[in-house]
């Protein structure tokens, strides 16, 4: 059974799933088409284009955003101080790493005031389009509320494998850790010292234990979702994974990813 057919045996209803090298989709699984929600791999997407309006002047990483102190660099790597899902300040900017959806939909904010666009719209223009995501939307909040297909998350980690809408310095801060020594909470994984994080994307690190498999290098970047999906990014193997299901996150998931991801990397591995 090859891994990607190991996905019949996890109890979901429906999968969908894609392996990505800079050629394009090295193998897929399921219906590339079917929509999903994605929960919280929402949250790269509108990193992606955040960045996208930083390359075109209407916004800067250390512009003011969000509670007194914070930019919206610290709300897109959850070191704002702002609570999960309020607006609620539970620390001040640069002291924690406190996962905060709510810190997107303030960043979100901040560039439909700056461009005049609604953010739904400016993710479409700036990112969607461009890039030829047909079925991906934003429907509500830009921490959480986005629907893709695996076809279109594919295509999306491929631009992350070899960027085309962002210069090399910008993209860069997706990658690297910001605000680095940061202690947190990874959810549904526990505490991390430190829980790096870049703009957008969790980096895997040394953490343990980990949603992406024990063999993917430190240098990993992606995330996961409460709705089932997941998607990551290794520059060290220059491939992606991304897999989307219908069952939300819970214990079923935790053993089975990182299992699923180890076999992904041994695969890659071994046709380098």
């Amino acid at each position: 059974m090859s891994v990607l057919e190991s996905l019949t045996e996890w109890p979901v209803d429906h999968a969908s799933a894609a392996i990505i090298t800079r050629d394009g989709v090295a193998d897929q699984f399921g219906d590339p088409a079917r929509v999903f929600e994605l929960a919280s791999v929402t949250k790269p997407l509108v990193a992606y284009a955040v960045l996208v309006a930083v390359e075109e002047g209407a916004v800067e990483l250390d512009d003011p955003a969000g509670p007194s102190g914070s930019t919206l660099a610290h709300l897109l790597s959850h070191a704002s101080g702002l609570a999960y899902d309020t607006r609620e300040v539970e620390a001040p900017p640069g002291e924690q790493r406190i996962y905060s959806s709510s810190g997107f939909e303030v960043a979100a904010e901040a560039v439909a005031e700056a461009t005049g666009i609604e953010f739904g719209r400016y993710l479409s223009e700036a990112v969607c389009m461009p890039l030829g995501l047909s079925s991906t939307t934003l429907y509500g909040s830009a921490g959480h509320a986005a629907r893709s297909s695996a076809a279109d998350l594919a295509v999306f980690a491929r631009e992350l494998l070899n960027p085309r809408l962002l210069a090399p310095e910008t993209f860069g801060k997706l990658t690297s850790v910001q605000f680095p020594g940061l202690d947190g909470f990874v959810p549904g994984y526990g505490k991390h010292r430190p829980n790096d994080w870049g703009i957008g994307f969790e980096i895997r690190s040394e953490k343990s234990p980990h949603w992406t498999g024990t063999r993917n290098s430190p240098r990993t970047f992606g995330h996961f979702g409460q709705a089932g999906t997941f998607l990551w990014v290794d520059p060290v193997l220059d491939a992606a994974c991304v897999v989307l299901t219908d069952r939300p996150f819970g214990p079923w998931a935790k053993p089975l990813w990182s299992e699923f991801n180890d076999r992904v990397v041994d695969e890659l591995s071994s046709q380098n």
